[in-house]
């Protein structure tokens, strides 16, 4: 990957980490970005409300893992429909559709992209939150649309699939 520098050590606590309202619903806690790992992954932690579902799309160039902190949410992957609770584990290999939507009141999940080269995607999807500037909380799929078309990372390919809701 041209231009990313050699990964350094990136030591962030619980509280730790750039966050950012994802206009495709819920906020982001970026733990270790492509820059801190010299492009090898990208790590954000995602605070989630109940109803969030995603269209079924597909990373083509990273694999895309989530693990659930705490909560219930439903995958749709390659056909199939599977609930991930606390603890679980759902990896969606690069090009294989796959959504999900969340089940209980509130998820925390980390999602790791192995390359990190979909950053770019996610920052222009979202927006910083701080304490001068809060979420809005407003889900808005035309800028979702919008950041995939210029920086490619994610490729949606229809409305959520979900047949289990």
């Amino acid at each position: 990957m041209a231009g990313l520098r050699t990964p350094t050590p990136t030591i962030r606590a619980a509280e730790d980490g750039e966050r950012r309202w994802f206009h495709g619903g819920g906020t982001h806690t970026w733990k270790a970005t492509a820059a801190d790992t010299g492009g090898a992954f990208l790590l954000f932690e995602m605070a989630l409300d109940q109803g969030k579902a995603t269209p079924l799309h597909t990373h083509p160039d990273s694999d895309e893992t989530m693990y659930v902190l705490d909560g219930e949410i439903l995958i749709h992957i390659d056909g199939q429909e599977h609930r991930i609770g606390p603890r679980g584990l759902a990896s969606a290999p690069r090009g294989i559709p796959h959504a999900f939507a969340v089940l209980s009141e509130l998820a925390h999940v980390l999602c790791l992209h192995t390359p990190g080269c979909c950053q770019a995607f996610y920052w222009d999807a979202s927006d910083p939150i701080s304490d001068d500037h809060p979420s809005t909380n407003l889900v808005d799929f035309d800028r979702v649309r919008a950041s995939a078309q210029k920086n490619g990372g994610i490729e949606i390919l229809g409305p959520p699939p979900f047949t289990g809701l």
